[in-house]
């Protein structure tokens, strides 16, 4: 099934073409009734091996709300944040009969990264500033640089400024404050949006 997302490059080197694909796939996209054909639909259009990292979603949405109603250490809500990530992988792995992968995709085809399980295996989670401004894009971006892959944003919404610099959209709350920092040595990003969400004029 072929649909129709909405896509766009934030960054794009003039060096040779990046082999292989991150696709960080909103959590928020999950309460789309459509998002397996989406989800089907985007991968068929990523270019060659491709690891789905897939956000925290509503479970993650809950996590900050209990923690500014009882605030709890921040590396104690980190850990958990990181495994809500771990709960909406087991399910978009299930649901869109992929595999759920301990490590980035290696030959053709899709997996759903277990992103807790990898970054606990290859020693990763010190990579990672501890906060709630390092969300799941930080967490994409870091997968992308470890599997020298092409990095795709897939969300609910377009950015408002998709030739602005990442510190920039990072300003207006479309990615988060690690992100420049995380994705700096990325050759390539893109950002996708769903049918039925059209970009502004501005976007």
């Amino acid at each position: 099934m072929t649909i129709g997302w909405t896509r766009g490059v934030i960054r794009a080197t003039t060096g040779p073409a990046v082999p292989r694909t991150v696709l960080k796939f909103g959590g928020s996209l999950l309460v789309r009734r459509t998002w397996r054909d989406e989800l089907r639909s985007l991968v068929a259009d990523c270019v060659g091996p491709t690891t789905i990292v897939v956000g925290g979603g509503p479970l993650v949405d809950g996590l900050r709300a209990i923690d500014a109603a009882s605030p709890r250490p921040a590396d104690v809500m980190h850990r958990l944040a990181i495994d809500a990530m771990g709960v909406t992988a087991r399910l978009v792995a299930d649901a869109a009969a992929l595999p759920l992968a301990l490590g980035p995709a290696e030959a053709a085809g899709a997996v759903v990264l277990d992103v807790a399980a990898w970054l606990s295996q290859v020693g990763r989670y010190d990579d990672l500033p501890v906060g709630w401004h390092v969300t799941s894009d930080s967490i994409a971006a870091v997968v992308a640089t470890a599997a020298g892959a092409a990095l795709v944003l897939a969300k609910s919404v377009p950015p408002p400024e998709p030739s602005g610099s990442l510190t920039a959209l990072a300003r207006v709350g479309w990615v988060d404050d690690h992100f420049s920092v995380a994705a700096a040595d990325l050759e390539r990003i893109e950002w996708a949006v769903p049918p039925g969400i059209i970009p502004t004029s501005s976007r």
